[in-house]
């Protein structure tokens, strides 16, 4: 095996309906090239864009000081293993969540405005509009570059009509990400569906064909690359093939836990002939898409998402951290101490799930970092506290760093109001997307470079 032999950073593996992307390799950096070439084949920059509801008890959240010497509050200290890889912004919001003259809605203005920081036009009828969302901009710019120029999940079905808060469309509180003013994109939450549109190939008949296969015979997806994958193997170096054992066992284990949830739903609901792969756990439900939003960075088969960890206004409750009641009526605790514990121990909960997506991305090597060092995870919340349903100081958390571009393991202050836009404009130049402005931002968010 010669390891000087390049190797296209589009090269895929194929069988059958399916097409299997490839993690970053060492034989596709250039040994020696000019530098355009070497921009080229450096890891790219990839933005995800995570969603909670109901705000948060901030006093849990927010950090007593400033700098890198913070000390973790309570809902944040499950990411203790990565706390050198994230930044807590504060002081950060979104104007256009307020009502500004529109009446009652905050929970669907604070998705529907979290990544567009534009104003929800308010109606519960066909004429919705807000703006185009930062996912969506830098997808129009870099989506060329991948197979999918952004994908949308999350774990809360929603619908796409109705009035969903106070005159406001379901809409408004399904969907983070708007491709135009009136355009939502709908989250897919079916893990099965995800993992089959990742994995599968564009032809719908063969793809059917291994749906079919893979049912009856109980085979992988990977079963129908294996000779592919066995070929490209002995071109490899050991570290090569270390990281291409590592991330095709990841794609088995996932697929393998979803065909388990869907076996189990099989046998609860027999008279479904195509049961979903939706897992009864929600914290199963979260991690397992978090898993496959890696591999899709990992894969370079896209380089945006969004994930909704639940609809605005969700009021699920969370027996399993035995808190029965629902977070939208918990959220509205008025001062009630009990009530505002409940709301830390589901905010923890939800930061728990955050940090198993962040040790999976800082667990794959990639160049002379990790996937989480190359990647931009903003995750938060539109509303500050749920009972006052503010819309400033908001809790934002900036994980990964960027490329190098965001010096991490800080809590970083800004000014009282500074708009959240501002933020997406300094990430959108670190993937290079020019944006001048998006929505109601002032400039570019400065002090994440140090």
């Amino acid at each position: 095996m010669i390891e000087s032999r390049r190797i296209n950073r589009r090269t895929v593996l194929k069988g059958l309906g399916t097409a299997v992307a490839l993690p970053m390799l060492d034989v596709m950096r250039p040994l020696a090239a000019a530098a355009s070439e070497a921009s080229a084949t450096a890891a790219p920059v990839r933005a995800a864009f995570i969603y909670v509801p109901n705000g948060m008890q901030m006093s849990a959240w927010t950090p007593a000081t400033e700098g890198g010497d913070f000390v973790l509050p309570y809902i944040l200290e499950p990411l203790a293993k990565v706390r050198e890889k994230f930044c807590v912004l504060s002081g950060l919001a979104h104007d256009k969540a307020r009502a500004n003259g529109d009446g009652g809605g905050d929970h669907a203005r604070s998705a529907a405005t979290f990544l567009t920081a534009c104003q929800a036009y308010k109606t519960d009828g066909a004429d919705i509009h807000v703006g185009r969302s930062v996912d969506q901009i830098a997808a129009a710019e870099i989506g060329a570059a991948t197979r999918f120029a952004s994908i949308e999940v999350g774990c809360d079905k929603g619908a796409q009509s109705g009035n969903c808060d106070t005159g406001y469309s379901c809409a408004y509180s399904s969907n983070l990400s708007w491709r135009t003013e009136s355009m939502p994109l709908a989250k897919e939450v079916d893990p099965r569906l995800i993992f089959d549109r990742l994995f599968g190939n564009d032809a719908a008949p063969e793809l059917a064909e291994v749906r079919v296969r893979r049912d009856r015979d109980r085979r992988s997806i990977l079963d129908f690359v294996l000779g592919d994958a066995q070929r490209l193997s002995k071109q490899l170096g050991r570290n090569d093939r270390r990281k291409l054992d590592e991330y095709l066992g990841s794609i088995r284990d996932v697929e393998t836990r979803i065909g388990r949830y869907e076996t189990l739903a099989a046998e609860d609901r027999p008279e479904l002939a195509r049961p979903s792969g939706i897992p009864e756990d929600y914290a199963e439900h979260l991690r397992i898409i978090g898993d496959l939003l890696v591999l899709a960075f990992q894969g370079d088969l896209t380089r945006v998402g969004t994930f909704m960890f639940a609809n605005a206004g969700s009021n699920r409750a969370y027996p399993q951290i035995d808190v029965p009641e629902g977070h939208h009526s918990l959220s509205h605790h008025g001062g009630d101490e009990e009530k505002q514990r409940k709301i830390s121990e589901i905010n923890r909960f939800h930061a728990t799930q955050l940090a198993y997506l962040l040790e999976r991305l800082d667990s794959v090597a990639e160049g002379d970092g990790t996937l989480l060092d190359n990647s931009m995870i903003v995750y938060g919340s539109g509303i500050g506290d749920g009972n006052r349903h503010n819309h400033d100081d908001l809790p934002v958390l900036l994980a990964g760093r960027g490329g190098g571009t965001i010096a991490s393991g800080r809590h970083i202050r800004y000014a009282d109001q500074t708009p959240m836009a501002n933020l997406y404009v300094a990430l959108l130049e670190r993937m290079g997307v020019a944006a001048e402005t998006l929505g109601d931002s002032t400039g570019r968010l400065d002090g994440l470079q140090g």
